[in-house]
């Protein structure tokens, strides 16, 4: 494994248990129009340790690479829906967090699919 697999793999690893941590902040960040918020959460923080595992071994990396793409594609709404309605965000302080700190986390997506693909070449 790559240094940067390594990091790969415990990012997703850490982002997914986080999930379980603290459920209630990712809750928070999905639009309402989707249904069965913390279900969806549990869902996605497994995906993510899922897609940790995958990159991990080497048969099943290129699994992980397209697994954790399509994670980072079906996420990317929710991160829309904070950048544009950060009033209906419970719990997130528009004092603490400037606007323009939710709308430069949106460019991060794509960064992570470009570090997810190089990181996943063998």
């Amino acid at each position: 494994m790559t240094w940067s697999q390594r990091a790969l793999a415990a990012f997703f690893a850490f982002a997914g248990t986080m999930h379980f941590v603290i459920p209630r902040s990712y809750e928070a960040t999905m639009p309402p129009s989707l249904p069965r918020h913390r279900e969806a959460v549990i869902v996605s923080g497994v995906a993510e340790i899922a897609g940790a595992a995958a990159v991990v071994a080497a048969p099943t990396r290129m699994l992980g690479r397209w697994w954790l793409l399509a994670l980072l594609v079906a996420v990317f709404p929710a991160n829309v829906h904070m950048a544009v309605n950060p009033e209906q965000v419970k719990g997130l302080d528009l004092k603490r967090t400037p606007r323009w700190a939710l709308w430069a986390r949106l460019p991060l997506q794509p960064l992570a699919m470009l570090w997810v693909w190089r990181a996943t070449r063998d």
